[in-house]
């Protein structure tokens, strides 16, 4: 029996003893798909050390929603940060684009000042405290990066968080405990920006989100880090028109979620 690729409950990854991998199953040509950092082999699954206090059994992973409607999800990791979050939030305000953030709990206690008044239209999600590898962690130390992050989106934002996306995309049976206690779903992403590829060629980039997503893809990409990752930040407005062109709307995670296309409830036999 397949596992439906579009969402992976907590009882289809626990019972692989979890995965430490992207949402693109990618373990090679890390340079060609613009990760700094290629996934790691193994990690910490820690599936067999489920408590047995499970509050949310109806999580899930999504990295892609399907549905007729012609939407799309733009979603941005490990921010705040002075270089680019700024010029990340005045593309979406000039395209009247609402958006998905994944932040990282250092960086938003540092620079909760960029981003406090900005995030009216925007979703904001959990991306750990520190950026480590969650997928290396027990379940104790996943649930500390997040417990800490979670308090703080809280205390600056007044919102609690129901999404969370581990840093690199590695995710093992530990990071899927932690959530499921702390009634998270997790976010991966179906489509992502590969500034390395088209440093040279910004347009190229420009061109690969505009031709390849299709409705309910969700899109990687960063709003800080190395300087090769502004190929395609500098390209969002043209992204955006691009795909207004195409009869795409742009929406937040939750909302491309409340679009999914239900499946029928198989008949009894």
């Amino acid at each position: 029996m397949g596992i439906d690729r579009r969402t992976v409950t907590r009882r289809a990854l626990l019972a692989t003893g979890g995965v430490a991998v992207g949402a693109l199953g990618a373990v090679g040509l890390p340079r060609l798909f613009g990760w700094d950092r290629p996934p790691l082999s193994g990690g910490y699954a820690a599936a067999a050390d489920a408590p047995g206090d499970l509050q949310h059994p109806g999580l899930s992973v999504r990295y892609y929603v399907e549905t007729d409607e012609p939407v799309v999800a733009f979603t941005f990791d490990d921010g705040p940060a002075p270089d680019w979050t700024p010029m990340v939030l005045d593309a979406l305000d000039e395209a009247s684009v609402p958006a998905t953030f994944f932040m990282v709990g250092r960086n938003l206690e540092a620079h909760a000042d960029l981003v406090r008044d900005r995030m009216g239209r925007h979703e904001i999600g959990n991306h750990s405290w520190s950026h480590d590898d969650l997928a290396t962690l027990d379940r104790a130390g996943v649930q500390s990066e997040l417990s800490r992050t979670h308090d703080m989106i809280k205390q600056v934002f007044g919102r609690t968080p129901t999404l969370m996306r581990p840093p690199y995309g590695h995710l093992g049976g530990s990071t899927v405990l932690a959530a499921d206690c702390m009634g998270y779903d997790i976010v991966l992403w179906s489509h992502l920006m590969r500034e390395l590829y088209f440093e040279k060629d910004p347009d190229g980039q420009v061109r690969d989100i505009v031709d390849n997503v299709r409705p309910g893809s969700i899109v990687l990409a960063h709003d800080t880090g190395k300087p090769h990752r502004l190929v395609s930040l500098r390209g969002l407005g043209a992204m955006f028109a691009g795909l207004k062109a195409r009869g795409f709307r742009l929406v937040t995670v939750p909302e491309l979620l409340a679009l999914e296309k239900k499946k029928p409830t198989p008949s009894a036999v």
